[in-house]
């Protein structure tokens, strides 16, 4: 019995000398796992998505803060480089200065009025310039908005002017300036509206712009039926072709 138990718990063969033992690592070998952290961790990052490159003249595919800074960087340009802002702003400063020229003097409500009715107009087109407001709301015609608002403007002032020159049998000397301001601040809206001719030069006026897409579509198509229509030779009312014409005889 004794030797049977022993045949059970017979020893493995001895291990070649410089062997690692069994289970363990070998020389140079790396556990599963050990090497793709490594790898992982020296791996570069992937480089940053290029910004597109956008054209500088027009507001390309530009969105968000993007395109707002610029509109409100080409808005302040155009608005400042041509012109417009310097006149407006001489044209609020002429009418402040009348309104305070009038301080202490009797003046006639409908004066006061129209001052303060083109102070607020200016200054209504300043701050849509200066913000790029008129940007987004294209359905507005700003160029032409801006140019009625001169030619009203130039009609209102000097018309205030005459009436105070009219109602006035003696006039102080604040009085007299204020008016002289007046006059001014009717003339800056004239070389505003030499200024706005700049938008309108090499553009054509569109037809049909109010004209809904399915009548265009259709009037378009109608067009092209027409040009094919043209070229086909006409047929008589049996559906055949018309013959060709014998020639005269001699």
């Amino acid at each position: 019995m004794a030797d049977k138990g022993k045949k059970g718990n017979k020893p493995g063969p001895a291990p070649a000398a410089g062997a690692p033992p069994p289970g363990g690592k070998k020389e140079g070998e790396q556990p599963p796992g050990e090497g793709k952290g490594e790898e992982k961790k020296g791996a570069e990052p992937p480089p940053p998505k290029p910004k597109s490159v956008q054209p500088k003249d027009e507001v390309g595919t530009r969105k968000g803060c993007r395109r707002y800074r610029w509109e409100l960087k080409d808005s302040n340009k155009e608005f400042w480089m041509m012109g417009h802002a310097e006149v407006k702003i001489l044209s609020v400063g002429c009418l402040v200065a009348a309104l305070v020229m009038f301080i202490g003097t009797a003046v006639h409500p409908l004066l006061t009025l129209i001052i303060s009715m083109e102070l607020s107009v200016f200054i209504f087109f300043i701050i849509v310039y200066s913000f790029a407001i008129n940007r987004y709301m294209p359905f507005i015609l700003w160029p032409i908005t801006d140019l009625l608002n001169d030619l009203f403007a130039t009609g209102f002032l000097a018309g205030a002017a005459a009436f105070a020159v009219q109602t006035r049998q003696t006039m102080p000397m604040n009085y007299f300036i204020a008016v002289i301001l007046i006059g001014v601040a009717a003339f800056f809206p004239l070389i505003d509206i030499c200024l706005q001719r700049k938008h309108f030069r090499g553009k054509k006026v569109k037809r049909n712009v109010l004209v809904p897409p399915q009548k265009k579509a259709d009037a378009a198509k109608a067009k092209e039926e027409a040009k094919s229509g043209a070229g086909k030779p006409k047929d008589d009312k049996k559906g055949k072709p018309a013959a060709a014409a014998k020639p005269g005889k001699k």
